[in-house]
């Protein structure tokens, strides 16, 4: 066992020694007047303590309260934390163009915001903070303090350096003599400038090793820039209007680094650290050997309070009383406490899981081990954190019911509470869920102002408004949709009406005309027929004269032949042409030729 603060009983044990030692060598005032035999008949009864008594239970109460200060504690386990971090410098670009005014309240004010919220939520980085113009300057130097670095920020503006003009290549300049680490991170808020071509900034960061991460304040609309005395800043007789310089993409990108365009919440600071823990390397700054351990000093408060209700009490010193009560609130003291120490080391290592899981992104263990631990413990602030890491898990019923859950008595928590209720109802989206995200946003005003809440509360009413406007588009345009389709509905039955009937006319007239070309094609097949008839008759009749045409024909060539016959020779053909044939080819040359006289012809 050992003392936490051993200091108290080395400070405090010497001067009670001494204050009771005189309280317990006092008599009592009666005794100055009267003798001890007198008082023994005076006294009423002698069952109460005495005043010495009295003074050495008041005594070890004393001394039980100053052991229960000192932290008696027993050491159970050791264990070795390292912390681990990395060097980043934030350049704030404080030129006269970031007076401009497309981004509210101006470019500077909308960076200077974007960079402290970057410093709230990063706690474990070193951060310093430069200031650049034409030329450029350490603000305040790489820290842990990030409260003290905050007061140097919030007081910069565009007087705090006089020359004009934006000179990236000065604040690299100051980041590489800024730091000795090999690698180099510089943020950069800055609107771009107006310079074009960043390959003298690109090849001295890449030479020093200076990687470069930039959150554009600025839009391409742009703006002209507002004096302080309300005038505009003119050359050659014309207002300047500045606009965003996407040339300065570039620079983030060919170092390493990321380029991130401003918006009106603060997704872009997410989204910016979010880059930066993937490509920022930590480096070990130091570790240390903490021990764990039971603390033991209700042991000795407990028993002070027991006596002290003792040496208040009336209790008489030779008769048995009965304090069932008292023994009962000791041991109730003693049961509670040591309840207290099991929940408390659990809970404290409950707590540690989740704060570890919400880090890492996984925001659904988170969210269910600080619903668990508020569940257990009560806990307004669990239920709060529990709320937050479902809102991050992208489950807002489930933050809803948590912060409804987390209600808070200070005036500034309730204001974040409702806050952030509205940032989960506007992410549900439908008209109902703006509505009540507006109501929560001006419960939230009303309990604390806050600019960002404001920006929320309008950007909402505008969606609001907008989505009321496309609703109505919306309506119109179905309404009118619903007309064409009547009309379109109507002109179709009409066509197909109308399409039924020509096709009915042109089946009509189709069967019309089948009718005719089957009537024409009868008429066609019985005069083919009769046709036939005729030909079958005259082929008949030809078949009977056809002989007869031809043997008086053949007859009329053999009487021609003949003249130039000699006559025994007509008479040979005359002969042959007078038997009786059947057939209509003659074969003259059946029988063999006879020999006649010498100048007979052969045929």
């Amino acid at each position: 066992m050992r003392f936490l603060h051993i200091e108290f009983i080395y400070f405090m044990l010497p001067p009670l020694v001494i204050l009771f030692a005189f309280l317990l060598t006092q008599k009592e005032s009666q005794t100055t007047f009267f003798s001890e035999e007198v008082m023994q008949k005076l006294r009423v009864s002698a069952n109460s303590l005495t005043l010495q008594a009295r003074n050495a239970l008041f005594f070890l109460v004393g001394l039980l309260v100053i052991i229960a200060l000192a932290g008696p504690v027993i050491d159970y386990a050791e264990v070795e934390v390292k912390q681990k971090s990395s060097n980043i410098l934030l350049a704030l670009d404080i030129s006269d163009s970031m007076l401009a005014q497309d981004i509210y309240p101006t470019r500077l004010e909308a960076a200077k915001k974007k960079a402290l919220a970057f410093l709230k939520k990063e706690q474990s980085e070193r951060i310093g903070v430069i200031a650049f113009a034409k030329n450029s300057y350490l603000v305040s130097p790489l820290s842990f303090d990030h409260s003290a670095v905050a007061f140097l920020l919030q007081d910069l503006n565009t007087n705090s350096i006089t020359e004009k003009g934006t000179n990236f290549l000065s604040m690299l300049e100051v980041v590489n003599n800024a730091t000795k680490d090999k690698q180099k991170y510089v943020v950069l808020f800055s609107d771009g400038g107006d310079k074009k071509d960043f390959s003298r900034e690109i090849s001295y960061a890449k030479e020093h090793n200076i990687m470069v991460f930039v959150l554009a304040v600025a839009t391409k609309k742009g703006a002209p820039i507002r004096l302080a005395n309300g005038e505009f800043i003119k050359q050659n007789g014309q207002i300047i209007v500045t606009k965003l310089n996407s040339a300065i993409v570039s620079l983030a990108t060919q170092t390493g680094g990321a380029y991130i365009q401003s918006v009106a919440s603060l997704k872009d600071v997410d989204a910016l650290l979010g880059e930066i823990k993937k490509r920022v390397k930590q480096k070990q700054l130091q570790s240390e050997k903490i021990k764990q351990y039971f603390p033991l000093f209700y042991y000795p408060l407990g028993l002070a309070l027991f006596i002290f209700l003792l040496a208040t009490s009336s209790m008489s010193k030779r008769q048995s009383v009965e304090v069932p009560s008292a023994f009962l609130l000791f041991a109730l003291l003693f049961a509670s406490t040591q309840n207290a120490q099991a929940l408390s080391f659990l809970g404290f290592k409950q707590l540690k899981e989740a704060k570890e899981a919400y880090e890492k992104g996984e925001y659904n263990y988170a969210a269910q081990v600080y619903k668990e631990y508020a569940q257990d413990n009560h806990s307004k602030e669990a239920y709060f954190d529990a709320a937050n890491s479902f809102y991050k898990a992208k489950k807002y019923d489930k933050a809803l019911q948590m912060y409804e859950m987390a209600r808070f008595n200070t005036k500034a928590k309730e204001a974040l509470r409702y806050a952030n209720m509205g940032n989960a109802y506007v992410k549900k989206g439908t008209k109902k869920d703006l509505l009540e995200a507006i109501q929560k946003y001006e419960t939230s005003l009303k309990l604390q102002k806050d600019a960002e809440v404001q920006k929320n509360l309008e950007a909402v009413k505008k969606a609001l408004e907008q989505k009321k406007k496309d609703q109505k588009q919306q309506d119109k345009k179905n309404q009118q949709q619903k007309k064409q389709n009547n009309k379109d509905s109507k002109e179709q039955k009409k066509n197909q009406q109308n399409k039924k009937q020509s096709q009915k006319d042109s089946q009509n007239k189709k069967n019309e005309q089948n009718k005719k070309d089957n009537q024409k094609q009868n008429a066609q097949q019985k005069q083919q027929q009769q046709n036939k008839q005729q030909d079958k008759a005259q082929n008949a009749h030809a078949k009977k004269t056809k002989p007869k045409q031809e043997q008086k024909q053949l007859q009329n060539q053999a009487f021609t032949q003949a003249k130039k016959m000699s006559d025994m020779e007509q008479k040979k053909w005359l002969k042959e042409l007078q038997k009786k044939s059947s057939s209509y080819i003659y074969r003259l040359n059946s029988k063999p030729i006879q020999k006649g006289l010498d100048n007979e012809k052969p045929w």
